[in-house]
């Protein structure tokens, strides 16, 4: 599986960065859920005062998705050509 790192400036001026978001080719629901999941997991980022420096997607994903949800996520194989 490919993993992407998203890097942004908060309001407040600092530097945010997200590890380890997952990237999926095959099942087009799973990449609708990573993607909502991203974008609260952002909003909740930027609606705080003092946010960390360094966040794991793959963390917050553990935390909010059942478990059979997850370990479907995680045991997807690795992209077709090395993409």
């Amino acid at each position: 599986m490919l993993w992407k790192t998203l890097e942004f400036t908060h309001v407040s001026g600092s530097k945010v960065k997200i590890l380890e978001i997952p990237v999926l080719e095959e099942d087009p629901l799973l990449q609708v859920l990573i993607r909502e999941h991203l974008q609260s997991f952002i909003v909740n980022i930027l609606q705080m005062q003092k946010p960390k420096r360094v966040y794991s997607f793959k963390e917050y994903l553990k935390k909010s998705l059942k478990w059979t949800t997850y370990e479907r996520l995680m045991s997807q194989g690795p992209l077709p050509y090395h993409a």
